[in-house]
């Protein structure tokens, strides 16, 4: 009896070893956004967040900050009779997040294999892979559409790739990472997810997320919920806005003597 007890000791107190270890392993990755909750009002014109934490030392970090997978569907434009350039179509993309900004301490190539990009949609590359595009065209053709997809993307501040960014200090025996991004105005209200990857041998040991929400406020709420639900008025407002403004020019050009 004596014996079992022992081992039963023995065994309670590994498995409290490796509950402990795994616990620290676990605990290592932190993060930390300094804006979790963005307002959109009258005054808005895009915001940064900056994104900072501990990682275990030695490692690499990578810092994605994302939407859900959404749909997409842009003009696709082609030349008719070899002469004429027109809208001939449409492409429609599908699982595309609606924003994508991503940094790393290197050069994400030189810090992840491909299967491990593809895992957790790391990189362009990895994203090309697990965007759907709905056409017949060959693969050369949908390379093309993707790029251009990413150009249009980029041009709106929604998709950026940096080869870096992400600094790291140490103190106090930690390692510190932290990175400030611009947050673009023209994404539109709604959740966003930063995630923090750690990597070590071209692998991702650890993850942690937190989130981001974005909401219109005040005035502007009104405006969006009518134009939403009650169009008509929304129209009527707008009529009289654009018809104030335009009396308020004149008023200018009269006391100023006219245009020359």
């Amino acid at each position: 009896m004596k014996q079992v007890k022992t081992i039963t000791s023995v065994f309670l107190i590994g498995l409290l070893g490796i509950f402990l270890l795994v616990n620290k392993a676990s605990a290592e990755l932190t993060i930390r956004a300094n804006h979790d909750h963005i307002t959109i009002d009258f005054f808005y014109h895009g915001s940064t967040v900056s994104v900072s934490g501990v990682s275990d030392p030695g490692t690499d970090v990578i810092v994605k900050i994302s939407a859900s997978d959404g749909h997409e569907s842009l003009r696709q434009k082609g030349k008719v009779g070899g002469v004429l350039w027109m809208n001939v179509g449409s492409l429609n993309f599908e699982d595309t997040p609606k924003l994508y900004l991503l940094a790393g301490t290197k050069n994400i190539a030189d810090l992840l294999d491909r299967d491990e990009t593809d895992k957790y949609v790391i990189g362009y590359q990895a994203l090309s892979r697990h965007v759907k595009i709905d056409t017949p065209a060959p693969a050369e053709e949908k390379e093309k559409w993707f790029e251009q997809f990413i150009k249009f993307k980029e041009s709106r501040k929604l998709y950026n790739v940096s080869p870096a960014g992400v600094s790291l200090t140490d103190k106090d025996g930690k390692q510190n990472y932290y990175i400030k991004m611009d947050w673009p105005y023209q994404a539109a209200p709604g959740n966003y997810t930063v995630t923090v990857y750690a990597v070590r041998d071209r692998k991702v040991v650890e993850t942690a997320s937190s989130n981001v929400i974005v909401e219109q406020v005040g005035v502007v709420k009104s405006l969006a919920g009518m134009a939403k639900n009650n169009a008509a008025a929304y129209g009527t407002i707008s009529i009289l806005a654009a018809l104030a403004a335009g009396f308020g020019v004149g008023l200018i050009f009269r006391k100023g003597g006219g245009a020359h």
